[in-house]
């Protein structure tokens, strides 16, 4: 830290030649750099390269050298008639210094008196804000600092890595105001604030931390976080008590230009050019639009678009001219925000004139909804193989039978997309995996999970891929077509399996796990990947062990809980997993949901059920379950919470007839229906028809957000 000694002044006698000197010192690489100024005056005048500085504070005196007015080795201006002497010393504690001169015509030397300089400890005192969030621009902080010589075209300051400094104004020899850019991928710490000025250094530890640009309670994410838990924790307004059909219904419902599939996203306070800050709302279309609504602004049939923006490419629609499957298909996946990017994420899927099918990667502006980073990137990949769209040994993505039906997963600066087949499984389609830039849209992996023979397809049931706190990502195949699973790619398949995938020396298989009978579910479309994977937290067993779990079931009515370190692999004759039980009779679509200690899940034709968790065990029976059943496909739920309070597990059933049904239990006792949407007279909250089969409604502030075969459906509080 650079110590500076405070100027003292020298009351010379009468005849003392030299005025008051002013001494500083600067500690730098263990040492003190000492610099001392002095004046000449009187009469007659003193012999100026006589001038010489001595250290007193010994039993004799020691010459440290002549002062100089050159402009040199610390001297500020030459021949201005302030001298200088620059040195250096192990220690300024208590230095006590004196200059002399001699004058003309007389033997002994003028001396000044003798001054003791007192040491101070220049410092920093503080940062205000001392807090920026990832990809914020121009924020303004003032430093505070004490003895410190700030100076405006010699002081830098320094906020560590992933922050850029773009300005700083010195107020004041004590204060300076530093303008910064954060990076989007700067890391989440604590960095140390350091200012320099010449050779004085001073550094506050800890002094500005990087934060996520999340406000509490942002949907940015399928199932509200990277884990996919399923769960807002924030949500204050909607409890146990006023969800029922007295004081909670449907308050709007905005026809829009097309089907959503995918999750509502919800961001707080935007700064919408113009229009100043508002919570919005976004979502897309099968039509190939995307919509920014203004939350406060829905109500009944109408709502306030801050923008639209369509995907389409010129002389290009969404694609209606696909070999199986209904169309048009547009944007069927959830997308993903980056509030650090001012970005939000989809994956497009359009035909030209011709009939040519292209999947293209846009990343849009979440204020104004244009297009980012030089976007949009047409989706293309290779891998080396033969099963597939091969030829050569080349495996090549064929955009006529790849579908992006997954929800798009943001982690490590990088976009996940994961594909599937179109609906109905025709044309040889690969499980790629092809990853992104956040920041420049480009490709930066491509992998084919089942390079030799094909299928593999990850729906998930409209879930996206996990991500854990070491940065890996964890996704399910559905069934595939030829091929055995070995545990080796580019030879082997990972057709219905959870695979890890680490992005260490490039994307590849961290670990997987495959069930024991693959090969007949296979065979008879039984795949493991018709849901997709929860990352448990970190769970401990009486023994003290702490277990890092993932869970998941598929058609096959089995629920798995396997080890994230060590998945189990593929063994024809068992399954070796953490967990193995019978979650249903019945196929299952259902993600688990994980709300305080509890999982939750609603398979096919069966009840809604949870799970409790006990010292790392899940319970192997339901704990608790609802008293109706829901349909063919269950029902892709999520919850919301008041931290551990006010529990309510969410539900849309689509197949109930005449109408689809949002219910809503108590998280403690599912055997309490709270709500469900036909309790109302007369209709009153009756939606319009469900396109997709697994639509996850968004809780958030007070509200509950679904989309429908044409429209946004919006239930609240009743006025």
């Amino acid at each position: 830290m650079p110590i500076f000694l405070a100027a003292a002044s020298f009351q010379a006698r009468a005849s003392s030649p030299v005025t008051a000197p002013t001494t500083s010192a600067v500690l730098v690489n263990g040492s003190y750099l000492v610099t001392v100024t002095a004046q000449l005056t009187g009469s007659p005048a003193p012999i100026a390269r006589g001038l010489n500085l001595l250290r007193v504070d010994g039993a004799t005196p020691v010459n440290l050298g002549s002062m100089h007015d050159d402009g040199l080795n610390g001297d500020a201006v030459a021949n201005d008639g302030t001298y200088t002497l620059l040195f250096s010393a192990a220690s300024v504690a208590q230095m006590q210094v004196q200059s002399s001169v001699p004058l003309p015509g007389e033997v002994r030397r003028r001396r000044s008196p003798i001054a003791i300089v007192p040491v101070v400890v220049p410092k920093l005192l503080s940062v205000t804000p001392n807090s920026g969030r990832q990809g914020q621009q121009n924020l303004s902080v003032t430093i505070a600092g004490q003895d410190t010589h700030f100076s405006q075209g010699t002081s830098a300051a320094s906020f560590g890595p992933g922050v850029t400094v773009s300005s700083l104004t010195v107020n004041s020899a004590v204060s300076a105001t530093a303008v910064l850019d954060i990076a989007a991928g700067a890391t989440l710490t604590t960095n140390d604030v350091t200012v320099t000025s010449g050779r004085e250094v001073v550094t506050l530890n800890g002094g500005f931390t990087l934060t996520s640009p999340n406000l509490t309670g942002d949907v940015i994410t399928w199932h509200y976080d990277t884990t996919r838990s399923g769960l807002n924790p924030n949500e204050t307004i909607l409890t146990p008590a006023n969800v029922n059909s007295t004081s909670f219904g449907k308050v709007a419902e905005l026809q829009v230009d097309g089907q959503i599939d995918g999750q509502i996203l919800y961001l707080h306070q935007v700064d919408i050019p113009n229009l100043g800050m508002k919570n919005v709302v976004y979502f897309a279309t099968e039509n190939d639009s995307v919509y920014a609504l203004d939350a406060a602004s829905v109500s009944g049939s109408s709502a306030t678009v801050l923008w639209k923006t369509s995907l389409v490419g010129t002389g290009e629609t969404a694609a209606t001219s696909l070999p199986c499957g209904p169309t048009p298909t547009g944007v069927m996946q959830t997308p993903v925000i980056d509030r650090a990017r001012n970005a939000i994420y989809l994956v497009a899927m359009s035909q030209d004139s011709s009939g040519n099918v292209i999947h293209r990667l846009h990343a849009l502006n979440l204020t104004t909804g244009e297009e980012l980073f030089g976007g949009p990137t047409v989706i293309t990949a290779t891998y080396p193989g033969t099963g597939g769209y091969s030829q050569n040994g080349v495996v090549t993505f064929n955009p006529s039978h790849q579908h992006d039906r997954a929800a798009l997963l943001d982690t490590g600066d990088t976009i996940y997309t994961v594909w599937s087949g179109l609906d109905g499984d025709c044309g040889q389609y690969s499980p790629w995996i092809i990853t992104y830039s956040a920041d420049t849209l480009a490709q930066t992996a491509a992998l084919d999970l089942a390079p030799n023979n094909y299928g593999g397809g990850m729906w998930m049931g409209g879930a996206g891929p996990s991500a854990d706190s070491s940065g890996y990502v964890y996704t399910i195949t559905g069934n595939g077509f030829g091929g055995t699973p070995d545990g080796g790619l580019p030879t082997g398949s990972y057709n219905n399996s959870m695979v890890k995938l680490s992005a260490l020396g490039g994307l590849g298989v961290a670990d997987y796990f495959t069930p024991d009978d693959t090969t007949s579910e296979n065979m008879h479309d039984a795949d493991f990947g018709s849901a997709g994977p929860l990352l448990l937290p970190d769970l401990m067993d009486n023994g003290g062990i702490t277990h890092r779990l993932a869970v998941s079931g598929g058609k096959d009515g089995q629920l798995y809980v396997i080890d994230r370190d060590d998945m189990g692999g593929f063994n024809s004759s068992e399954n070796s997993v953490y967990q193995q039980f019978t979650l249903s009779n019945s196929l299952n679509f259902s993600t688990p949901v994980y709300c305080n200690g509890t999982v939750y899940l609603s398979p096919s034709n069966s009840s809604l059920r949870a799970f409790a968790i006990s010292h790392a065990l899940l319970a192997t029976s339901p704990t608790m379950q609802s008293s109706n059943t829901f349909g063919r496909n269950g029902a892709v739920i999520s919850a919301s919470s008041n931290g551990i309070a006010n529990g309510i597990v969410w539900a849309l059933d689509y197949s109930t007839s005449p109408h689809a049904t949002l219910y809503a239990y108590d998280a403690t006792n599912l055997a309490t229906n709270l709500y469900n949407s036909n309790q109302a007279a007369g209709s009153r909250d009756v939606f319009s028809t469900v396109g997709g089969h697994f639509i996850t409604p968004t809780v958030v502030d007070g509200k509950v957000y679904f989309g429908t075969g044409s429209s946004l459906a919006v239930f609240g509080l009743l006025p």
